[in-house]
């Protein structure tokens, strides 16, 4: 199939990419034993090609990774960390976060049309921090290397919904949403065994474009050691405790793919503050419109002003994007949870990569930068 991807199309926009893409962002939730046939069969493409444009789409760079997803805040601490960084620091401070920081994830420079004190906080990550490590002494580590001068953490006390699907969301209506609010994920840290990450580790790398075969885990059991039954068995297990998320193609959030496109231009960070108490029916309700891809509750303090419904949607039009937030808001005020206090954080520049979460892979990075990982601990 290599020699043939330069015949095959590569946009985003192609129709048969596009019904490809509508079921390979976010339809495939949880852990699939055949992931590509799956996409086959949703998307009504023949397997072969299937495997053939995802491969073309990878190697061209619409595609920016394939993989599956986990749950990574039922697996490590996490949070999202608003940074306050010097001007002059900045791009260098986002550099190292992205570079240097294997447990950093989403990095974000952010800005605010509102003059308010949470404006300071230009800086955006999210960081995960493996399960007997402190996230606040990581953090301070971070904040020494990059002269950052305050960081806020913003961990998520529960999630109401989580999936990319830009090539699906394109062209939605304001107020678009599901019939029924969204489910309520409770946010718990879960102990694994020795053998289980193991698997956890083969299952979470990326895929390159010739590992993409329709036999699909059955390189990665052999990778973990472990027979393919037990590895698709000890797989399915963790989407039953809740920490495996989707197997997907993950397009580029804001930058342009290699033939010019985007598919997506804003990358909007929506702040709410509703009624104490009202937070879970809140959430629920944004969780629902179909622009959101992550909704969480999140607790901003006094710095935002008590936010505690965060959510991100992204789209190429600014204008529609806000069109969208106003109907949710409209949508919050008419089933009597109206925000307090409402504000948008406008994305940047931005890159993305998957958070380390193995505690061996912390122990090993406290040793390379000249940290005892014993001080690490929580």
């Amino acid at each position: 199939m290599a020699g043939m991807t330069s015949t095959i199309p590569t946009s985003f926009s192609d129709p048969v990419n596009a019904r490809i893409l509508a079921v390979s962002e976010d339809r495939l939730q949880g852990f699939q034993r055949d992931p590509l046939g799956e996409i086959a069969r949703q998307s009504g493409v023949e397997l072969s090609e299937v495997i053939a444009r995802i491969q073309a789409m990878l190697r061209a760079g619409t595609i920016r990774r394939v993989r599956q997803t986990l749950l990574a805040t039922n697996l490590a601490q996490g949070a999202l960390v608003a940074w306050q960084v010097p001007p002059d620091r900045l791009d260098a401070a986002f550099e190292y976060m992205f570079q240097r920081d294997p447990f950093s994830g989403h990095v974000v420079i952010r800005t605010t049309d509102s003059a308010t004190a949470g404006a300071k906080y230009r800086l955006w990550t999210t960081v995960k921090v493996p399960q007997g490590f402190s996230m606040t002494r990581h953090c301070e580590f971070l904040s020494r290397q990059t002269g950052a001068e305050r960081f806020l953490l913003l961990p998520a006390k529960k999630l109401f919904t989580l999936g990319v699907g830009h090539v699906r969301r394109r062209g939605l209506e304001p107020g678009s949403r599901a019939d029924v609010p969204a489910d309520v994920t409770d946010v718990t840290v879960t102990a694994l065994t020795d053998p289980e990450w193991r698997v956890l580790i083969a299952l979470k790398r990326e895929f390159a474009p010739e590992e993409l075969v329709p036999d699909l885990w059955a390189a990665r059991a052999r990778e973990a050691g472990i027979p393919l039954e037990v590895f698709l068995e000890t797989a399915q297990t963790f989407e039953r405790r809740n920490i495996i998320g989707r197997f997907s193609t993950f397009l580029e959030h804001v930058k342009a793919a290699a033939s010019g496109e985007r598919v997506t231009r804003f990358n909007a960070l929506f702040h709410w503050a509703v009624p104490p108490g009202r937070e879970i029916d809140a959430g629920r309700e944004v969780g629902r419109h179909h622009i959101m891809t992550h909704a969480y509750w999140r607790e901003g303090g006094p710095e935002f002003h008590h936010v505690n419904i965060m959510g991100v949607a992204h789209g190429t039009d600014k204008a529609l994007l806000l069109a969208h937030k106003a109907a949710i808001d409209r949508h919050l005020a008419e089933i009597g949870v109206a925000p307090l206090y409402t504000n948008v954080f406008w994305g940047g520049r931005s890159e993305i990569k998957p958070s380390e979460i193995s505690p061996l892979v912390y122990r090993d990075w406290c040793t390379s930068v000249g940290i005892d990982p014993d001080h690490m601990r929580a």
